[in-house]
């Protein structure tokens, strides 16, 4: 995975542009220069939940940095999914409480708190930094997905994580949405009560 060496160097990346259901959340994830030892990192949707639940504790222990931001699904309604993920992924970079020498984003965007950051368009599959940045930012969303779980149970949360698959479609269409339902999405609006 070839990326530039020197400094100190942030990978950023989202989880959950795709859900009906749920927040976005980002990670940035700080290194100085590259570890001696590296994991076999990739883009978090290329690996089995068992490998990203491996790397996660190496990558925030052995980071120099790691920040999380979050937007909530009425931030993704109010201002739109696009504009929600650059948010939580300022957010996340504010919550390092550092401003690295090189910042690498995934995506085709730039974000506000970093202007000459470097958008690398499929960065989580070409480079390391914005790699670790996926899987960091996929654990945490799988997570808060999994205590929605608890609280709606019918949704099944626990394993679609808000995607829309089969069986929350049809959790859809038997009990209705749910209070983290996106109500500007397609497969949630349809259902809102008119």
């Amino acid at each position: 995975m070839g990326c530039p060496l020197a400094g100190l160097i942030g990978g950023i990346d989202e989880a959950g542009r795709g859900p009906l259901a749920g927040p976005v959340v980002s990670s940035c994830v700080v290194w100085k220069g590259l570890p001696d030892k590296r994991k076999k990192v990739n883009d978090s949707k290329l690996l089995t939940e068992k490998e990203r639940l491996s790397l996660f504790p190496w990558i925030v222990n052995h980071a120099y940095k790691v920040g999380i931001g979050i937007a909530t699904h009425e931030e993704i309604d109010r201002i739109n999914i696009l504009n929600a993920s650059l948010l939580s992924m300022d957010r996340a970079l504010k919550d390092t409480g550092i401003q690295p020498n090189l910042l690498l984003i995934d995506g085709k965007y730039g974000i506000k708190g970093f202007p000459d950051g470097k958008p690398i368009i499929k960065g989580d599959r070409k480079c390391f930094y914005i790699a670790c940045a996926s899987i960091v930012a996929k654990v945490i969303r799988d997570r808060i997905m999994e205590m929605f779980h608890i609280v709606y149970p019918e949704y099944n949360f626990k394993k679609n994580k808000g995607y829309p698959t089969k069986g929350h479609r049809r959790a859809i269409k038997r009990y209705g949405i749910s209070p983290i339902h996106r109500k500007t999405f397609r497969g949630v609006k349809e259902h809102l009560a008119h």
